[in-house]
């Protein structure tokens, strides 16, 4: 929930619609997922399925009034609170004469959840969707100056002379002075040597590199991929037994978790769906339109229309060095997925934040998986 911002009121609905609109607005305010939902209503021993949530939520018929008490104790309201979303509830069935009986499709509470996906995405293969930008502007150079007269060509110098070595002595020099000269050249050489490497390293680092070798990275292309962190051995997942759905940088030997696509979806813009062995088909996304700062990047339905589920996979670098994914129509313009905490850690985990000058932790690369 958005630290200082009160729960929204029920109190001035005067429409079903409305006061499923502000039931949608609470749940933007507890910054839960339908997981984290349903997992605290749960363990308050109420049933609160994901997908009766999000029918619930698509919906413009006031819900049955125990679903609405399991949700809004899931939000995190008080007893108070409680009391008055079942008061305006009662109101608006009373005004509008609307029945108890559940909306057709909306599972009952005490039915399991069999955790459909409420906006099915087409799957290509069984398992991911298959449905269906421009480069960066080039500042002219400056008008060339008028240039200078030439200069007259400078007088003949004389010829150099190897440090330790006599002025005057001959430029045929014996076995040893070539002896000395090759003595001070060898730690000269050496000297030099670790220059270039101390300059090498710091440029490399400096790019945003952490100590493997760079990559070329492979291009977003619709089909099964495996979402590698560029300049480290990590990639996406999830931590297997949890209901979050919080994405991770993990080894990529261990990055199987849930199995990652993309798929177009038109205009420039990515789907990611994933395949997860427990929860099955989902998208990653941003809860709550990206609008709760430090927002989390995570697995869950598709078809949530409070969350977003686009991105733009935009190169970075010249050449490429990777991609940013870039949450299409987030309500703070400028972010970008990042990996946050200490990146060079597995189990960092993802959210939305700024998009950085120099990328770092923002950079993917989209290695085919067979």
């Amino acid at each position: 929930m958005t630290p200082g911002e009160h729960a929204p009121d029920p109190r001035g609905a005067r429409s079903p619609a409305e006061f499923l609109a502000r039931l949608q607005a609470l749940k933007d305010w507890s910054g839960l997922t339908y997981r984290e939902l349903s997992a605290r209503a749960e363990a308050r021993g109420d049933v609160l399925p994901r997908s009766t949530v999000a029918n619930m939520l698509s919906r413009a018929t006031l819900p049955r009034e125990e679903l609405l008490t399991a949700f809004v104790r899931a939000c995190g309201t008080g007893p108070a609170a409680l009391a008055e979303w079942r008061t305006v509830r009662r109101e608006l069935e009373g005004r509008r004469g609307y029945g108890d009986a559940p909306d057709p499709g909306e599972a009952a509470p005490e039915t399991p959840d069999p955790d459909p996906d409420p906006h099915p995405v087409p799957v290509s293969e069984g398992r991911h969707p298959d449905p269906e930008g421009p480069g960066p502007a080039r500042e002219e150079l400056p008008a060339s100056e008028e240039p200078p007269a030439p200069e007259a060509p400078p007088a003949p110098e004389a010829p150099p002379v190897w440090p330790g070595v006599p002025a005057d002595e001959p430029r045929n020099p014996g076995p040893g002075a070539r002896f000395r000269i090759r003595r001070l050249l060898v730690p000269a050489v050496a000297v030099a040597a670790l220059v270039f490497a101390g300059v090498s390293v710091v440029a490399f680092l400096r790019d945003g590199h952490t100590g493997h070798p760079p990559r070329t990275p492979t291009a977003p292309a619709a089909g099964d991929v495996r979402i590698r962190v560029v300049g480290t051995d990590f990639c996406l997942g999830e931590r297997r037994g949890t209901r979050s759905g919080q994405v991770y940088q993990v080894p990529c030997a261990a990055a199987g978790v849930p199995l990652y696509a993309l798929a177009e979806a038109g205009d420039g813009r990515w789907r990611i769906a994933s395949d997860h062995p427990d929860y099955g088909a989902g998208c990653s996304g941003l809860p709550s339109g990206g609008r709760v700062p430090d927002a989390p990047y995570e697995d869950s339905e598709c078809g949530d229309p409070t969350r977003v589920e686009e991105f733009s996979l935009e190169p970075y670098g010249t050449p490429v060095r990777g991609y940013r994914i870039v949450p299409a129509g987030s309500a703070p313009p400028g972010g970008c997925v990042t990996v946050v905490g200490d990146r060079a850690a597995a189990w960092s985990r993802l959210a939305q934040a700024p998009c950085a000058p120099d990328a770092a932790g923002q950079l993917f690369d989209f290695d085919r998986r067979d």
